[in-house]
């Protein structure tokens, strides 16, 4: 399998993720995704977020769909986690 892309979304490219039994894939600063959105499409973030949501992070076309990163600080991340 292939790793897929994000199509227009290339500037916000990070790395590429592995996982034992699986190819790796593409991935992408989320908040440079919806930056993206806004400057290009111009978009508020508002409007960008919701867009980014349910149509990019949202879209699973199979194992090679690149994931999508939010940074957050060590605490964040596992509130988030515990959460979730």
């Amino acid at each position: 399998m292939t790793a897929m892309k994000a199509d227009g979304f290339n500037d916000a490219i990070i790395g590429v993720a592995e996982r034992c039994g699986s190819d790796d894939i593409l991935v992408y600063d989320a908040e440079k995704c919806i930056e993206i959105l806004v400057e290009r499409d111009g978009m508020s973030y508002e409007e960008a977020c919701e867009y980014f949501s349910f149509n990019v992070s949202g879209a699973y076309v199979g194992e090679g769909t690149p994931t999508f990163v939010w940074f957050l600080t060590p605490e964040e991340a596992l509130e988030e986690v515990d959460e979730g």
